[in-house]
């Protein structure tokens, strides 16, 4: 049947008129089968990384299996070299070296993985009605009322006073036993049910159940707290006072899932910023040789205000460029200011279950792709870096040419509320910077859900970034 011809008015709309489609509409074959061989590891990475400690971890250990080696002061940075650098157990940088001098800048890849969880305070451990329980304080922003009689993990550290490390990871392995946050009954629960959702569950009341057996033979009191410490010291070695010098989280004990009939998404805790963090990292350790530096900076501490030695506003990040600078005899600020910067962070996905706090003409959609963020911040852009036109023109081209699926996102309604990334600390160092990152549903809940091809497409922007010249 022959093709009829296009009227005036359809050509114009095609030339002019932005016309943003499903991603699945645009899919090519080989890119659906990579994002299903990419999501199936990107969910083994988020298994074995429910920490910023685990994930460093599993980030060594997934670069040393592609070459990458430590960065030593004084070492030499030749054209093709691997390197990485753990900053205190809770953050990594790493950089593949290109045939360009750092003069010309780098190109950097920067995310966190850190997640909101429940810390351990430093004397946690109470018993009361003969029931043990643990004390916490939340991290980051989250909604209480969703801690409450979900299955939990007990990772972390403990430093003893004799110096020695002991890790723990409590829920993970078959058999190991799980814990919870009591919440009231129904059927009690008359006048909770009349405050605000924000205050139903008081901050202090987020103490974890961990025992009621009483240790045996003993008349005196906290019983049942003695058992648990018993329990601890035969495991490892602990006694109460070690709690003061550990650092211990608990997380949802999920495993990462597909979710849907169609298996489009995945359902996991801590995608929040995992899921970029993975993406930024997987698409280094597949770049060989760029024409420009390429660096993955991994941060912890961005859900508190990225505060701290291991956190974006700390110098570790600039010590790190500073001494790959040194290796070339470059400058430090010569090399920053011929930068650029994708900071790779989740951006909130349109739900039409709650229309009202977003504007779906400028929010993220499910299976649209890589979502950037020219600015983010709260209502007046408080907070926010604010990318250059210059800047999103480049990284508009740079996909383009790459074939990623992206669209331009915004962090829900100008007064509903907001959120910051590392972005404008990368900022303030004089580099270039963009937002730019995978749509979540149920952002900061224990259960967070992304879809696949948005998880794919962050990856392979990244690795556009990372070999752009």
């Amino acid at each position: 049947m022959e093709e009829k011809e296009k009227t005036p008015a359809q050509l114009r709309q095609e030339a002019l008129l932005d016309d943003r489609k499903n991603g699945y509409d645009r899919l090519t074959p080989e890119d659906e089968a990579a994002m299903q061989s990419y999501c199936e590891d990107y969910k083994k990475f988020l298994d074995a990384a429910k920490t910023e400690r685990e994930a460093v971890d599993e980030v060594v250990r997934l670069a040393q299996a592609k070459g990458f080696v430590p960065f030593t002061r004084g070492m030499s940075a030749n054209p093709g070299d691997k390197f990485y650098r753990v900053n205190r157990g809770k953050a990594i940088m790493l950089a593949v070296i290109g045939d360009k001098p750092l003069a010309d800048g780098v190109s950097i890849g920067a995310a966190h993985i850190d997640s909101p969880r429940l810390d351990l305070k430093p004397e946690p451990l109470y018993e009361d009605s003969e029931m043990a329980f643990l004390k916490t304080h939340y991290y980051g922003g989250i909604r209480k009322y969703q801690w409450v009689t979900i299955p939990l993990e007990l990772h972390g550290v403990i430093v003893k006073k004799d110096g020695s490390t002991v890790k723990v990871a409590i829920g993970t392995c078959p058999g190991d036993p799980l814990f919870t946050v009591d919440d009231l009954l129904p059927h009690l629960g008359a006048e909770q049910s009349k405050k605000p959702l924000g205050e139903a569950i008081p901050g202090e009341s987020l103490n974890i159940l961990v025992g009621s057996r009483p240790f045996k033979d003993d008349d005196g009191s906290d019983r049942v707290k003695l058992a648990i410490l018993d329990i601890l010291n035969q495991k490892y070695g602990l006694v109460e006072a070690d709690f003061i010098s550990a650092e211990l989280e608990a997380v949802p004990a999920f495993r990462a899932s597909d979710i849907g009939f169609d298996r489009s998404l995945i359902g996991a805790y801590g995608q929040d910023d995992r899921v970029c963090a993975y993406a930024s990292l997987a698409a280094l350790l597949e770049t060989e040789r760029p024409a420009h530096t390429a660096v993955c900076m991994l941060a912890d501490k961005e859900e508190i205000g990225s505060e701290g030695v291991s956190g974006m506003k700390s110098a570790a990040f600039d010590t790190f460029m500073s001494d790959l600078c040194d290796a070339q005899r470059v400058a430090l600020k010569v090399c920053y200011e011929h930068s650029f910067c994708l900071s790779s962070d989740v951006t909130a996905a349109y739900d039409p279950n709650f229309a009202s706090v977003y504007d779906k003409y400028n929010a993220a959609r499910v299976n649209y792709g890589m979502g950037f963020c020219k600015y983010t911040g709260a209502r007046g852009k408080s907070g926010a870096s604010d990318a250059s036109a210059e800047v999103v023109g480049f990284v508009r081209r740079t996909l383009d040419d790459a074939g990623v699926i992206w669209q331009m996102s915004e962090l829900g309604a100008v007064d509903a509320g907001g959120g910051g990334t590392v972005a404008v600390y990368m900022a303030e160092r004089d580099i270039d910077t963009l937002d730019a990152g995978v749509p979540v549903l149920s952002m900061h809940s224990p259960f967070e859900t992304t879809g696949k091809l948005d998880c794919y497409m962050t990856y392979k922007g990244m690795k556009a970034v990372y070999q752009a010249h």
